[in-house]
């Protein structure tokens, strides 16, 4: 299901890159969580959460709840794309959850998100092996009155844009259902 692609001339393309959004509580997670593991490679989840308070650390529980052994943890809250490119090769499939928590961590640290967005996809361009990343569509409510919020929810939507163009599929979901939208 997410093996490479061989193209007309016999050669092998990138392996398959899936961008899966969807809101809070969508069921995305789960989803790509599924995803991943029908691929039958060695399943890495590149988690981007930190429990900065008790709701978030119990969300990360739940997250943690639902993988069994045979899932390799690695945390990347604000180095994703170098923890990107170390997991990526032909026998894993590299789950990344989430991007908009990654944004906000680099944006709460005041990094250059720009920067950092142009060094994931240089790590993205590089992978060796399939590649779900998960992602909050956060920009279709109304316009956030704050500028930090209203830079979050622009830096997101350029960052999904960029990755969908280039991915091989991209996924919404919404009520636990998911709809290929590519």
């Amino acid at each position: 299901m997410l093996s490479p692609r061989v193209v007309a001339t016999g050669t092998i393309s990138a392996p398959p890159l899936v961008l899966v959004l969807g809101g809070q509580r969508s069921g995305k997670s789960g989803w790509a969580e599924a995803r991943v593991l029908a691929a039958g490679l060695v399943p890495i989840y590149l988690a981007t959460a930190e429990a900065g308070d008790a709701e978030m650390a119990a969300r990360i529980r739940d997250h943690q709840q639902r993988r069994d052994v045979r899932w390799r943890l690695v945390e990347a809250p604000l180095d994703l794309p170098t923890a990107l490119r170390e997991a990526s090769d032909a026998n894993t499939t590299v789950l990344v959850d989430c991007l908009t928590l990654w944004l906000a961590n680099l944006l709460g640290q005041e990094h250059n998100v720009e920067r950092a967005t142009a060094a994931l996809t240089d790590a993205i361009a590089d992978r060796r092996g399939p590649i779900v990343l998960v992602s909050n569509e956060v920009g279709s409510g109304v316009v956030p009155m704050g500028a930090l919020s209203r830079a979050f929810v622009d830096a997101a939507g350029r960052l999904h844009q960029l990755l969908a163009s280039e991915a091989s599929e991209v996924v919404l979901v919404t009520a636990g259902i998911a709809q290929r939208l590519k």
